[in-house]
């Protein structure tokens, strides 16, 4: 069954907003394994802009499913996570002035310096995950590289969704998600688990669900959104029935 990992990192946004205690992401995530999540995804940035890293270790501690720990390929994150000992470390590439991560990361040109860090977080006992766009290149580069696991970034899907109003009719959105598709056969093929992930709603994530191979989707902004005005459990379980609807065909 389709598994779906909730990012809690804008629960920690509005929180931050204050610098206060509430809302704690730590109860998100708990309400969100009540409603059905299979994981938690958590990304601690550089700058500290919402997630913090005793929410990371309150989360480790607490929480019953897997905690995914997103982070940048560093020094000082490698130590974090090798000491945190997430279930699994995806890297994802940082700036410091993107509203939320941009783009899938360059594993096939920085090859030999990820090739360290994922055997230093490998050593640790760490499943490590890349977050890269759909490229048959940076599939090859990926497994090259040691990763377990490849998260295919669906924002140029979400994009095509948004500007096609979801009619597949137009070329640009049939491609765009022929292009996550194409990337997911490759990442399987190379003993891989395809996962994807960002900009998925309540609208688009459908048709990812429903791909072949896909093992597991990584959603935050959509859910916390709706927790809004739904609350957070009632949002999580949305999202889930309409993944496993998708999957089931």
């Amino acid at each position: 069954m389709i598994q779906l990992g909730v990012n809690i990192d804008h629960v920690a946004t509005v929180r931050q907003a204050r610098r206060g205690v509430e809302p704690d992401p730590v109860r998100a995530a708990h309400e969100a394994e009540l409603g059905g999540a299979d994981g938690i995804t958590a990304h601690l940035r550089e700058d500290r802009r919402h997630v913090q890293d005793h929410d990371l270790r309150r989360l480790r501690d607490t929480i019953n499913v897997r905690l995914n720990l997103e982070m940048a390929a560093t020094v000082a994150m490698v130590g974090f996570a090798r000491k945190l000992k997430p279930h699994t470390a995806m890297l994802v590439p940082e700036g410091r002035q993107e509203v939320t991560t941009e783009g899938g990361l360059d594993v096939a040109g920085q090859l030999e310096s990820l090739k360290s860090v994922v055997g230093q977080l490998k050593e640790a006992g760490l499943i490590v995950s890349a977050f890269i766009d759909p490229s048959p290149t940076q599939v090859q580069a990926a497994h090259a590289a040691g990763f377990d696991v490849c998260e295919v970034h669906t924002g140029p899907y979400a994009h095509a969704w948004a500007n096609c109003g979801g009619d597949f009719r137009r070329p640009e959105l049939a491609k765009a998600l022929q292009d996550v598709a194409r990337s997911g056969q490759e990442i399987a093929s190379h003993g891989m688990r395809f996962n994807a992930g960002h900009a998925l709603n309540y609208h688009n994530v459908g048709p990812i669900a429903a791909l072949p191979g896909v093992e597991e989707l990584h959603i935050g902004h959509a859910i916390v959104s709706r927790s809004i005005y739904t609350g957070f459990r009632e949002a999580v379980a949305e999202m889930k029935r309409l993944m496993v609807q998708s999957a089931r065909g």
